[in-house]
């Protein structure tokens, strides 16, 4: 039998480990990846092993190949009824399907054939593409995936607390989660993933809803294995209608000493520098503040032990009001010479709609010092509506100060210095 030459190595997601967070989704440049209400999956017949999904992706469940005939690779429509990968094909089911022996395409040259460059001009801009999926050099080292949804820990509720003016439906809460004696190291930049209980229409355990941890290494209290998370309530979809948020909503209305089965802890590259003098550009809003947060803090209490010396702390934060930036009042009592403080208010009664990238154009010349320091790292954690903006504002800073972009992008990028987290 001809052995047939279109042999791929077949990108899959693990159905058991993925939290369904919606990264590889998102950064997925060819539109490869889809999902339904059980499983996220990846289109074999788009797919060209580009790998730009495989780092962001907080558990490692993007990371699954199969070695395939092109004409049996798995349909979408089957990848979202499985509740686990298939093993892999034997080397007798191989040959049956004539490949004896072949060489499988290695990821990346599996899907078709990319297009020719398209004129100058015509692209739309892709923010994605300039996000590290490296953390920086002096980062800690991270531990990630200690307990999956199968084996998922126990926590207690130490606190749960409205962190917005109350009075107001669009309500976040500041949750804080006791591990006992169970190991849950963390680092800033990381995000667990919470179980809510019960069962979805179809009669399955729900998934694990992911939330970035609010709160520094050494927990929220220090010397204690504890952290905070940032939790909205979402009462309404993106649309304005009315729906309730499953997770949401079971961990907003959590009191304390009732425990929660908490899975994680994820994410290896969204982690802040610790080499001293290095300088922090935080972007967020909303929940998206959660990080950000959990940089402040551990840098404060490096300040305040007087054994560190770190550089400038800048952070843009975007709400609809007042009312509904998160740790508003907290904020307030920092100490101007520690964090260099920006607020944007997109829905205020009577004023101007302002949002995180109108407020750096605004400190443009500081902005684009900080770009030049090699010094310098930048988040930018929130809905993924606000990341193009925000760096398409970091280009036009670095161009109207007669710098190179794309260089400098470049350069953030390869060195763990640029991270974009949005959903």
């Amino acid at each position: 039998m001809a052995v047939d030459a279109a042999v791929i190595q077949q990108h899959l997601i693990d159905p058991e480990i993925c939290i369904r967070c919606n990264t590889c989704e998102a950064t997925c440049p060819v539109g490869a990846i889809t999902h339904d209400d059980r499983n996220y999956v990846v289109k074999a017949d788009v797919c060209n092993g580009c790998m730009a999904c495989i780092s962001p992706c907080p558990t490692g469940s993007i990371d699954n190949w199969r070695t395939m005939p092109r004409v049996q690779a798995y349909p979408i429509e089957e990848q979202l009824t499985w509740d686990e990968l298939p093993p892999e094909l034997t080397p007798e089911q191989l040959a049956a399907a004539g490949v004896n022996g072949a060489a499988a395409a290695a990821p990346g040259q599996s899907g078709p054939e990319p297009a020719a460059d398209p004129e100058p001009g015509s692209v739309p801009f892709n923010s994605a593409q300039y996000g590290a999926s490296m953390p920086p050099w002096s980062a800690a080292h991270a531990y990630t995936n200690l307990y999956s949804p199968k084996t998922p820990t126990t926590a207690t509720v130490a606190g749960n607390f409205n962190c917005t003016e109350a009075g107001f439906d669009s309500e976040t809460h500041h949750v804080v989660l006791d591990f006992g004696a169970m190991p849950f190291p963390l680092l800033e930049g990381q995000s667990v993933g919470i179980v809510p209980p019960g069962q979805d229409a179809l009669g399955r355990p729900h998934q694990p809803r992911q939330y970035s941890v609010a709160s520094p290494r050494n927990g929220e209290r220090p010397g204690y294995n504890n952290l905070s998370l940032t939790v909205k309530r979402v009462t309404e979809d993106h649309q304005g209608n009315p729906v309730r948020g499953i997770c949401s909503n079971y961990v907003c209305d959590l009191k304390v000493g009732d425990t929660v089965q908490v899975v994680g802890p994820f994410g290896s590259s969204f982690l802040m520098p610790n080499h001293p003098r290095s300088h922090i550009v935080m972007v967020c809003t909303g929940t998206g503040s959660a990080p950000m947060r959990a940089m402040t803090e551990w840098r404060r209490r490096l300040r305040n032990s007087g054994k560190f010396e770190g550089g400038k702390l800048m952070l843009f934060f975007g709400a609809r009001t007042q009312q509904e930036l998160p740790y508003f009042g907290p904020l307030q009592n920092l100490p101007k010479d520690f964090i260099d403080i920006h607020l944007a208010f997109s829905r205020t009664p009577g004023q101007p709609k302002k949002y995180v990238q109108d407020l750096m154009r605004e400190r443009a010349a500081d902005l684009a010092a900080l770009l030049q320091d090699g010094a310098s790292h930048f988040y930018v954690c929130g809905l993924k509506s606000m990341e193009q903006g925000v760096v398409l504002a970091l280009r036009d800073i670095a161009t109207g100060a007669g710098q190179d972009w794309e260089g400098i992008a470049a350069t953030l990028k390869r060195e763990g210095r640029l991270h974009l987290e949005t959903y």
